[in-house]
């Protein structure tokens, strides 16, 4: 009888690295938690209005405002701007139009339907995979409020061009950076440049939470001021309700976790450019599938599958454009 020889398994590399596999941090972490947990306070106080003092600093911007998710961040940010009507989400009749890239998470056409606006989906570079000033031009309507460039896997859009078309055509530019937390454009930290940014801290991010997570960025403190009000009930002062706003408020014990780690982001984004520098070198001239939408932002390579943080299954980042798996599909345009 023959034996059969089996060849040892391929060494997989894992999509993201959770906060469990290092013992020191973790440690760190769960002392941050204990802390939140010793006062008992639980929503908004100090943690979070620390923390948005440090990342607005870390932005290089005046203002930070905590908030629940990164999508609640892209929908409170076009309320800010009184892009909408938030209350009759969805209606295809309404005029405001806000143009987004169709290569993007469902999460920056979403958020336009919740506040009843409508998404104009748009192509990208074939190159960059990112929105250019001249698929916004072709998209501009009298009905555009807005334009969402979405800086996708960390790969910044070039955003002057955009900028100058927007104050040209009167519309306001939101960037969605919940991809790119510490990325830079041109010397300038992404989510600074437009009126406001929006950041989601999803575990799975460079800059995770323990949970769900997200901030506005700006420097207009009007624009910041309507953000705090919209993420509250639109309560100031207690049980007085100026605006019908919602709960989206970023807890205590994620803005614990986050001022943690904020401090070692630039160290990761580096390891990761370091490590993504090395694979590239490796896999050169090497005949090789990297199945995926994009380039990863801060490694530089193609964005694989991997096992989803959540689910525990492989995952592909964005296989489909927004319009297509877009349970409001009736309310996007096709401009395909």
């Amino acid at each position: 009888m023959s034996a059969t020889l089996l060849a040892p398994p391929t060494p997989q590399v894992p999509f993201t690295r959770m906060d469990c596999a290092d013992p020191a941090l973790l440690e760190e972490l769960m002392g941050a938690v204990r802390e939140v947990a010793a006062h008992g306070a639980f929503t908004l106080g100090h943690h979070v209005e620390a923390f948005e003092r440090e990342l607005a600093d870390y932005c290089e911007c005046d203002f930070a405002v905590g908030v629940s998710s990164g999508t609640e961040a892209l929908a409170l940010a076009l309320r800010a701007l009184g892009i909408g009507n938030p209350t009759h989400p969805g209606n295809p009749a309404h005029p405001d139009e806000v143009i987004v890239p169709a290569n993007s998470f469902i999460a920056t056409a979403e958020a336009v339907t919740a506040v009843g606006a409508t998404p104009v989906p748009v192509d990208v570079d074939p190159d960059s995979h990112l929105i250019t000033a001249e698929h916004v031009a072709a998209a501009l309507t009298p009905r555009t409020r807005c334009v969402i460039p979405v800086h996708l896997y960390g790969a910044t859009v070039d955003l002057h061009p955009i900028l100058a078309l927007a104050r040209e055509a009167g519309v306001e530019v939101i960037e969605d950076a919940c991809q790119a937390h510490g990325a830079r454009y041109r010397g300038e930290r992404v989510g600074t440049l437009g009126a406001l940014g929006c950041f989601s801290f999803y575990p799975a991010k460079n800059l995770g939470a323990w949970g769900d997570g997200g901030a506005v960025v700006t420097s207009r403190p009007e624009l910041a001021d309507r953000v705090r009000l919209l993420r509250a009930h639109g309560e100031r002062p207690r049980y007085h309700h100026r605006v019908v706003g919602s709960t989206a408020r970023l807890d205590a014990l994620q803005a614990a976790v986050l001022r943690r780690k904020l401090v070692r982001l630039d160290g990761w984004n580096e390891e990761r450019r370091r490590l993504g520098a090395r694979l590239r070198e490796r896999l050169t001239g090497a005949h090789h599938h990297l199945a995926g939408a994009g380039t990863d932002p801060v490694t530089g390579t193609d964005a694989v599958a991997g096992p989803d943080p959540v689910t525990g299954t492989d995952a592909i980042a964005g296989p489909d454009p927004v319009h297509l798996p877009f349970a409001g599909a009736d309310h996007v345009y096709h401009l395909f």
